[in-house]
């Protein structure tokens, strides 16, 4: 479930940008801040014509917010926060979604304090933080999402001085949020992006879009039991870059479906929404692991968590010595998320050679041409090796080999001795190792994980997972250069596999005859080495203290402290088993 807030800043106004990124996004639920529009002028009908239901609290010129969910009708519980009645301002509205209970808010700016509007703002907050401490206490899932009005901390603004005097960066604005959050709410961004400044405000005066001097002023807050099933946090910076828009940018959470009833509510919250049943397929179906040899082994493909970091955060973001540092970030995040959730026995990382050619490029120099990377990206990717060996775990790397090669050998050695795999990679050619044993950890939208067995194999490209290598021969990969058999596409090759059984069944029964020598050459580039040298790959217990230490040579404090946390929960797990 991908639960979104976004600070309109005029509904009507900016409803193209608004359709536009729903579409795309497709966020289960959307909450809105500062529709600056009248109840009667808010365009439920337009969000209704592309599959959103909507609940909302206008008010002209000033505030208004709403809650928008993808197929159903939001279920009101509440239309304004209670503890002032003669409070008319609209900033806040509360709903029950497929058994969670989601509140929209926009907390007042405050500005200019001291003063009335200051006054206003602080009370407000004492205000927020009571009934949040009611929803806490009630045995029932809920998020608080919204324009906080708050920059929580000096990490979460630009460096600038020019905020000092400003309402959102007082100490008792930063106190009242502080009180909020010891209620024990989880601030979702943070927890999965503990260093990177993820702003989520540009104001539209000096160029501060252009100089990324921003601000980190939207917040999802979830209750302590929907910490486990968070899956992913975000922001959309791509969305201030757009025509007409909002000077606030989206900023979303992913949580993974129930895995079972939640205990009643306590007395005095029957009425409160009651999470859903188990669905009937569950999403994330995890091997049993009562048993200690069914713990699945964890392989990763490196270079692909790594690229798809570096290009999804900040390049601000840097360490000690002013290095960046947004891939490190990202894997990390990516590593330990899969390590918490999986729980395995050991994990072997994969990484690619740049410097080195393959038998790949040697037989087909086309291969993989014109990419480049930057330097940091490519520095950065040389010392994360260090940090994946800090962490107690394994890594593969070798000249003439991809991590790909790394994955596959990692794959077949595990189905050998009777376990069970995981291949966590952006790459679909892992596509082909997927079997009984060996489950694809495979990035989707919004930073979900899908979890591709044979079975998604076929309805996504219509043959086994055998034939995978024949099927990219067949239709070419324009990442890797591969050209494909003329005039045969992804349809056209899965027919002939259907057909013929493989691309040598094919080449015999005289398919093809002018292109045999290249597509055996494709397929062979398209397969990966199961035959990799890896490195042993014992039960392991990760060593969280030794990689907080690393971190924290890097200046990367954040991460360092998670990295204790997990150290210390390691310890107490251990003195309680």
């Amino acid at each position: 479930m991908k639960i979104a807030s976004f600070n309109i800043n005029n509904v009507r106004r900016r409803l193209p940008n608004l359709l536009d990124w729903l579409n795309r996004a497709k966020p289960d639920v959307a909450c809105l801040q500062e529709l600056k529009s009248a109840d009667a002028e808010f365009p439920a009908d337009a969000l209704r014509q592309i599959g959103y239901e909507a609940i909302w609290r206008g008010e002209k010129t000033w505030n208004g917010v709403a809650i928008l969910a993808r197929g159903v009708m939001p279920v009101v519980t509440r239309t304004e926060l209670p503890g002032d009645p003669d409070d008319r301002q609209s900033r806040y509205i509360e709903a029950a979604v497929n058994g969670i209970l989601i509140a929209s808010l926009y907390a007042p700016n405050g500005n200019p304090q001291p003063g009335p509007k200051f006054d206003y703002k602080l009370a407000w907050f004492r205000r927020l933080t009571r009934h949040a401490a009611t929803l806490n206490k009630a045995s029932i899932p809920v998020v608080l999402a919204g324009d906080y009005n708050v920059v929580p901390t000096a990490q979460d603004i630009y460096p600038t001085t020019s905020y000092d005097d400003d309402a959102l960066l007082q100490p008792q604005s930063r106190a009242a949020y502080k009180r909020l959050l010891a209620q024990g709410w989880i601030d979702a961004i943070r927890v999965l992006h503990p260093d990177a400044p993820m702003y989520t405000f540009w104001d539209y005066k000096r160029k501060r879009w252009e100089r990324d001097a921003g601000m980190r002023l939207d917040q999802v807050l979830l209750t302590p039991d929907l910490h486990a099933r968070l899956v992913d946090a975000g922001v959309d910076r791509t969305e201030r870059g757009e025509a007409n828009a909002s000077d606030h940018v989206p900023v979303w959470v992913v949580l993974r479906d129930a895995a079972r009833q939640r205990a009643k509510p306590t007395r005095g919250a029957s009425t409160a929404p009651q999470p859903p049943k188990p669905a009937p397929r569950v999403q994330r179906s995890k091997p049993a692991a009562t048993a200690k040899e069914r713990r699945p082994l964890l392989v990763i493909d490196g270079d692909s968590f790594a690229h798809r970091a570096y290009h999804a955060l900040p390049k601000n973001i840097m360490r000690a010595g002013r290095k960046s540092a947004g891939a490190i970030l990202g894997f990390a995040n990516y590593l330990l998320r899969f390590y918490q959730t999986e729980q395995p026995r050991a994990v072997l990382v994969g990484w690619d050679t740049l410097t080195a050619e393959t038998y790949r490029h040697e037989s087909f120099p086309d291969y993989q041409g014109g990419r480049e990377f930057d330097d940091a990206l490519i520095e950065q990717l040389d010392i994360l090796p260090t940090l994946v060996a800090a962490c107690g775990f394994a890594n593969a790397k070798k000249a003439g080999y991809e991590a790909d090669d790394f994955l596959a050998a990692a794959a077949a050695r595990e189905e050998r001795r009777g376990g069970i795999t995981l291949v966590a990679s952006g790459d679909r050619d892992t596509f082909q190792l997927a079997s009984d044993a060996t489950t694809i950890l495979y990035p989707v939208r919004a930073g979900e994980i899908a979890r591709i067995t044979p079975a998604d194999v076929r309805t996504r490209y219509g043959v086994d997972p055998a034939q995978v290598p024949d099927f990219i021969a067949l239709r070419g990969d324009p990442s890797d250069r591969l050209p494909g058999a003329k005039n045969v596409g992804a349809q056209g090759a899965a027919d002939v596999l259907r057909r013929h059984g493989s691309l040598e069944g094919a080449l015999a029964a005289g398919r093809f005859a002018a292109q045999a020598k290249e597509l055996r050459l494709y397929r062979s580039i398209a397969t990966m080495d199961r035959k990799a040298p890896l490195p042993p790959l014992p039960d392991e217990t990760p060593s969280w203290s030794k990689a907080s230490a690393l971190a924290r040579t890097w200046q990367l404090n954040q991460l360092a402290d998670r990295l204790a946390a997990m150290s210390e929960a390691q310890s107490r797990q251990a003195v309680r088993g």
